[in-house]
């Protein structure tokens, strides 16, 4: 009788996720369960818990707080697996170039992916939140890590000593990161301006080989074979931003305005990808320089 009886409940049970999973309605903020409560100042549009990973990824063409979040960066990741293909059998880079390009591709590939699916399934259930939630700030940490490797690598292209000192920090702090981004605490929303302050510092770490490149080298070379330019300007998108994300602008100022598009995470997410794709143009402008100069001084290389 007990066995018929939990068979049945089980029954019931599947019928009810597969009735859910069909005909499921966008809700209020304040009908969430307190482990989706994030931004309060989207306030309608918002998927209830879905039962089934298969209802999550059903819901990629629903229209909701999460679509542009989603599609975004899957648009993105798309874009970059294409990049990394063309780039890593198509170009006349060498074997050892080839990897450092891979570095860049690889973060970035597992970055834009990594949120996608996070956007995509951390209305599932508690504990698949919290685990992608951590796993997207994993991703963002291997962006950043992957977009300094191929940047120091030509940076110092001639001068083996820093080279290998400032890859060796940079890994470090991106193993920082990335333990940092599997704490429980981390994902915590008051700990949304710390968590973008992190991010920040290990972006800006790029900071200081490229003033030490420019006091060496001078700023005009710098900015001629160093990409300093790009390096610039992809650092003030992923700043910009940061703070956007951090500060959920503009929806503060609007709220109920941005509950579906142009709220500040989906600004977050294009400007990522445009940061990206600067960075990947200021480090093949450094590959074009150095598959043309490869030769470097005897007194240089050290």
């Amino acid at each position: 009788m007990a066995a018929g009886a939990g068979a049945v409940a089980e029954q019931a049970g599947d019928i009810c996720r597969k009735v859910i999973e069909a005909s499921w309605n966008v809700c209020h903020f304040q009908a969430l369960p307190h482990w989706l409560q994030d931004n309060d100042y989207l306030i309608w549009g918002h998927r209830p818990p879905l039962p089934s990973f298969t209802a999550c990824f059903q819901s990629l063409f629903r229209i909701h707080t999460e679509t542009g979040n989603i599609w975004t960066h899957l648009i993105g990741c798309v874009a970059f697996v294409s990049l990394a293909v063309y780039t890593l059998i198509w170009s006349e880079l060498q074997t050892e170039e080839r990897l450092v390009f891979a570095a860049f591709f690889a973060g970035a590939i597992l970055c834009l992916g990594l949120s996608c699916t996070y956007h995509t399934v951390h209305c599932h259930s508690e504990f698949v939140g919290k685990l992608f939630s951590k796993l997207d700030y994993v991703g963002i940490s291997f962006l950043i890590l992957g977009s300094l490797v191929p940047w120091l690598y030509y940076t110092f292209y001639c001068q083996y000593q820093p080279k290998v000192i400032y890859l060796t920090v940079a890994t470090v702090l991106g193993l920082g990161a990335i333990i940092t981004s599997m704490l429980d605490k981390f994902g915590e929303p008051k700990y949304r301006p710390f968590r973008a302050g992190i991010f920040i510092a290990f972006g800006l770490s790029g900071a200081i080989p490229a003033i030490h490149y420019a006091v060496m080298e001078g700023w005009v070379n710098a900015v001629s074979y160093a990409s300093l330019g790009w390096l610039i300007l992809m650092g003030a998108l992923y700043i910009l931003g940061a703070l956007l994300y951090a500060g959920r602008i503009p929806e503060c100022y609007f709220p109920g305005k941005c509950d579906i598009w142009f709220q500040s995470h989906q600004i977050f997410h294009v400007l990522v990808i445009a940061a990206a794709f600067v960075h990947y143009q200021g480090i093949s402008e450094m590959a074009v320089y150095r598959l043309t100069n490869n030769q470097c001084p005897a007194s240089a290389v050290a």
